[in-house]
């Protein structure tokens, strides 16, 4: 098979996924195949709920063979889980059905069948329940892959959070030379094997304008000597810039990636920037792992205005 298949775990059940699912691969075609790792039961309500026209093969995974129908849009292996109604309250019962679709997921890649995953949108509250800050730490867990990071991608400008879902209170503790240092390393190593260059990269301070009253100033005594550090190795880096001006337009423009400190320094503008037009990929795992940039968003459940732009970046991004 020329192109790996891409490999999708569903995710939490009651989601807008399967909506955003098939609005993507009824409007697109994709040179990889798609393996679909999920309910049977839900998959055909949700086609039905839509009234979308997309058929899909089931798999027989049972024997541990897999025979891709290419002329299909998906390949579906089941996951059993029954539920009564089409939509309900996202709850701890989806959590085994969420654990087995990754478990074989992870089997798939292990076997070499592909090495692109994307997941759609888990809730962090009922399935991770604080064991893990989010399921980029989740995979690197299963995965036992231990420097890794979060890139928030768009082809104009894309982001890192140095610590992901951490709480506000604990960011400071988190910041390290080593953990800078990992970071940057991780995406240059990212950027240059899928992207055949070395990316640009601007770091920002931690405190408001880099300046603090403390007597230890994270921005002079951690920030900016990894950044030094880094420059010696011909990292292609500078900063620490204030994180209030570094999204300006002629600012931004001359980066391919602005590293932050803590999640919502970086997040926030991107996402303004780009609403849904980004794609959360995992850079330093034993694969490519790579999410819609959204979560559940049970608000907008049956109601067939969710807009699959994230997904739809996903799969182009992983069509090789």
């Amino acid at each position: 098979m020329k192109y790996k298949p891409i490999i999708i775990v569903a995710g939490e059940p009651n989601s807008i996924f399967f909506e955003i699912l098939l609005k993507t691969v009824h409007k697109n075609k994709f040179k990889s195949p798609i393996i679909l790792i999920g309910s049977k039961n839900l998959l055909q309500k949700q086609i039905k709920f839509f009234k979308s026209k997309v058929k899909f093969n089931e798999l027989d995974y049972s024997k541990k063979k897999i025979k891709i129908n290419c002329l299909r849009k998906i390949n579906l292996i089941n996951i059993e889980y029954n539920q009564e109604h089409l939509f309900r309250k996202i709850s701890d019962k989806s959590n085994k059905y969420i654990e087995n679709s990754f478990l074989i997921a992870l089997e798939i890649i292990n076997k070499g069948i592909s090495n692109k995953l994307i997941n759609g949108p888990i809730s962090k509250k009922h399935f991770l329940k604080n064991k893990f800050f989010g399921i980029t730490e989740y995979l690197a867990k299963m995965t036992k892959s231990k420097n890794i990071a979060m890139i928030i991608y768009n082809r104009s400008l894309s982001v890192s959070p140095l610590t992901t879902h951490l709480p506000i209170k604990y960011v400071s503790k988190k910041i390290t030379a080593s953990k800078i240092i990992n970071n940057v390393k991780i995406i240059s190593s990212f950027w240059k094997k899928y992207f055949k260059s070395l990316p640009k990269i601007a770091i920002t301070g931690l405190n408001p304008h880099c300046e603090s009253l403390d007597i230890f100033n994270e921005d002079e005594k951690i920030i900016k000597p990894s950044i030094k550090f880094l420059k010696k190795k011909r990292h292609n880096i500078s900063g620490p810039y204030p994180a209030d001006t570094i999204f300006l337009k002629n600012n931004r423009k001359k980066f391919d990636i602005i590293i932050g400190m803590y999640h919502d320094q970086v997040l926030t503008p991107a996402k303004t920037l780009f609403e849904y037009d980004a794609i959360n990929i995992t850079a330093g795992l034993p694969f490519i792992r790579v999410s819609p940039d959204h979560g559940p968003n049970e608000q907008m459940l049956g109601k067939n205005k969710s807009n699959p732009i994230s997904l739809l970046r996903s799969l182009q991004f992983l069509d090789f």
